[in-house]
């Protein structure tokens, strides 16, 4: 995404207001994090939004959300303010993906069972809405590689098409440390899910998630708590995937949203540490 769609956006509603502030691209798929003064209550078109003891707080949209949406604020002192945002339409990529198993493209009856029980573990464990501050900081790349699929881009498998894809992926060797982006906290691990392989989804709070797929190995087990640059596992092929590569994936509660949002701008188009794919889930 052109670094010209990223926007700071300061909002100072007048002095008998609330102060809004809002960080991120006014896109669809855009993660937007913020802050309120403390003790405000937040409504995003109707919906209750969680915020920390210090007014922070994050809403997502989706790859083809719609373009307007109310957020209300109301504050300690009951004084209320609304806020229209108004999202830029995306135009996304078309990619194709040659040399899958077929069986992972039109997957028979057996397997699809297995799918749809593999799809509810995981949208379960991103449920979790707990309160974790780690979303409001700054993010890094998990792992140092070549960007070879992008948020949002339409899917042909072996000539097929097949649901839009909603991570980055980033080549990578076999073996190449992934890290946590964020700090958080582990609520799945699944080592060989029918299409993603290797799965790890790390909880940031206020319903921010990152998914880590077709890792070959997992270094953290449910329920652990990793700080930001922990290792959590390697990079690998599991899965439906034609060689190996991290598949990183973000949520907002059940929003699928696009992680280049939050991180750092890529080099020559490779992601970058400090110091230093494929799927349908």
């Amino acid at each position: 995404m052109s670094r010209l769609l990223w926007l700071f956006c300061l909002v100072f509603l007048p002095a008998a207001g609330v102060a809004l502030e809002l960080e991120g691209p006014r896109t669809q798929g855009t993660l937007l994090r913020g802050s309120v003064e403390p003790g405000s209550e937040i409504r995003l078109n109707g919906d209750a939004v969680a915020t920390t003891e210090s007014g922070r707080f994050a809403v997502g949209f989706g790859r083809d959300a719609e373009l307007s949406h109310e957020l209300v604020v109301v504050g300690p002192e009951g004084e209320r303010n609304s806020r229209t945002i108004e999202l830029e339409k995306r135009d996304y990529d078309i990619q194709r993906v040659e040399g899958v198993p077929q069986e992972t493209v039109t997957p028979d009856e057996e397997a699809l069972e297995r799918i749809r029980a593999e799809a509810l573990r995981v949208s379960a464990a991103r449920k979790d809405q707990s309160r974790r501050p780690d979303f409001a900081g700054s993010w890094i790349w998990p792992v140092a590689g070549t960007v070879t699929g992008v948020y949002g881009s339409q899917r042909f498998y072996n000539g097929e098409p097949r649901q839009p894809h909603y991570g980055i992926d980033i080549a990578a060797e076999t073996g190449r440390p992934v890290a946590a982006p964020a700090g958080g906290r582990v609520v799945l691990v699944e080592p060989d899910l029918y299409f993603s392989g290797g799965t790890l989804i790390l909880d940031h709070g206020y319903g921010v998630s990152s998914t880590f797929l077709h890792l070959s190995e997992i270094h953290v087990s449910e329920g652990d708590e990793v700080a930001q640059g922990e290792a959590l596992g390697k990079v690998g092929a599991s899965g439906r995937a034609t060689g190996p590569h991290l598949d990183w994936r973000m949520n907002w509660q059940q929003e699928r949203v696009d992680p280049m949002t939050v991180a750092p701008p890529l080099v020559d188009g490779a992601t970058t540490m400090p110091g230093a794919g494929d799927s349908n889930q």
